[in-house]
């Protein structure tokens, strides 16, 4: 018994490390054919690098003091941006949820009137919506034209992602919770959330690294963010290259960062579960 525990923990072993050896493979291929084609379209236009002058636009030391350049302003401001829309965009779509699960036949109409007028638009008109005819009328400022619109945006996918979860709990548990007395708060908090979790995470770590990437959109408003921290690099220095080079490696930063935070926090809830 022991030998053929052994036996399958070595196979296993082998399939991970075989695995690992092949995903870095793919990843050194598919990295050098992305390295080859910049550099064979850079050849062809007679581009000249300019690699060296990248750094002033990140930080500067100005008399021992560590002065931070626009790309890290506007990297700064499209954090605060996303993770005030990953917290309202999820607040909202959780709401959106409940109205679409409970027996109030106008919360039903409203939920379902906001996500079909959501989902089946594109983001730049709600943007231009939220810009040029709800900020001035609600006076609000373009930051938080920029975090309204992502969170409405993004939380209408979220809103079905937690619906999904929540449904895909069986109806016995949640019987069961009525049995013992519990009220239907209750059984959200102890009985369906905790079962639908590992369900939702997965598709939600999906929208929240959208929800990243679409916040880029906010230039268009003169948010000053990231991407257009870029767009007034590029025409000072004619560095198009090294700019969005350096601009897309830091949203990858930013959502390979968060993609690990969520698949942690699933893998922990995956624990908790088995150990409740």
């Amino acid at each position: 018994m022991k030998n053929q525990t052994s036996n399958i923990v070595a196979a296993r072993t082998k399939r991970r490390r075989n695995s690992a050896i092949t995903d870095t493979f793919q990843l050194l291929i598919l990295g050098g054919g992305l390295i080859w084609l910049v550099l064979r379209g850079a050849a062809e236009m007679n581009y000249v690098w300019q690699w060296h002058r990248v750094p002033q636009y990140i930080y500067k030391v100005i008399d021992g003091e560590l002065i931070f350049g626009p790309l890290i302003d506007g990297l700064l401001v499209t954090l605060e941006i996303g993770a005030y829309s990953i917290v309202l965009g999820l607040v909202i779509g959780l709401i959106t949820a409940f109205l679409r699960l409970s027996d109030s036949y106008s919360g039903k109409l409203l939920a379902t009137v906001y996500l079909e007028l959501v989902r089946n638009t594109p983001l730049l008109i709600q943007l231009f919506v939220f810009y040029f005819v709800l900020g001035p009328i609600f006076e609000i400022d373009r930051f938080w034209v920029a975090v309204l619109c992502i969170s409405f945006f993004e939380g209408s996918f979220a809103a079905e992602i937690i619906r999904g979860g929540i449904v895909s709990v069986p109806k016995g548990q949640v019987e069961a919770g009525a049995s013992l007395g519990l009220s239907r708060a209750a059984t959200y908090r102890y009985i369906t959330l905790p079962q639908a979790l590992p369900i939702i995470l997965p598709p939600l770590a999906g929208i929240l690294v959208n929800l990243i990437k679409h916040s880029a959109i906010v230039s268009v408003i003169a948010v000053f963010d990231l991407t257009t921290s870029g767009l007034d690099i590029i025409p000072e220095t004619f560095m198009a290259f090294e700019i969005w080079i350096t601009v897309a490696s830091m949203y990858l930063v930013i959502t390979i960062s968060l993609s690990i935070v969520i698949s942690r926090f699933e893998r922990y809830m995956k624990r908790s579960t088995l150990a409740g």
